[in-house]
């Protein structure tokens, strides 16, 4: 994937953006530069939902290989995340043990979507647009995608796997 032109000149790349975490802070992907992303639209009352234990599991396995797994919470589809940051939050820890890092509620699509979702779609192509909750995107090293996958591939799919092993350089 080529990476689109920057206004600096310099091509774009996942870790020139930034979010809010759940508890208000920024969360600008800079400070992961280096690092392999996994990053997920995700929803608590989704039938996909439980895809955070996968998740949660890739995140532990990995994050000494230098993986960040970032869950980007997202109303878009179906009004499956209605909760508010605390009870996201809450409901993440307590029915998965989810500690990988998640973001303020964001859209994920449409023209209200977060840059990064607009800059995903540009990198992945048309299909690469998130259709559901939990849409899965690898990010390399390098800040470029890797791969994407949509909500029925499952987190420990062979494919993911081997993005993610390509992400990390193994």
């Amino acid at each position: 994937m080529s990476g689109t032109q920057g206004k600096s000149g310099k091509k774009t790349t996942a870790y020139d953006f930034t979010f809010t975490t759940l508890s208000g802070k920024p969360l600008p992907l800079s400070d992961f530069a280096g690092r392999p992303l996994l990053i997920v639209n995700t929803a608590s009352k989704c039938g996909f939902t439980p895809q955070y234990k996968e998740l949660e599991a890739i995140w532990r396995e990995h994050a000494d290989d230098g993986l960040v797994v970032l869950g980007v919470p997202s109303n878009d589809f179906a009004n499956q995340e209605p909760g508010n940051a605390d009870e996201i939050a809450s409901f993440c820890e307590i029915n998965f043990g989810v500690d990988f890092p998640l973001t303020s509620k964001e859209h994920v699509k449409g023209p209200d979507a977060h840059p990064l979702f607009k800059w995903l779609s540009a990198e992945g192509g048309f299909l690469a647009r998130p259709r559901w909750n939990f849409y899965k995107y690898v990010i390399g090293r390098d800040g470029k995608l890797v791969d994407w996958f949509a909500s029925t591939t499952k987190p420990d799919a062979p494919k993911v796997k081997k993005a993610l092993e390509k992400a990390l350089g193994k």
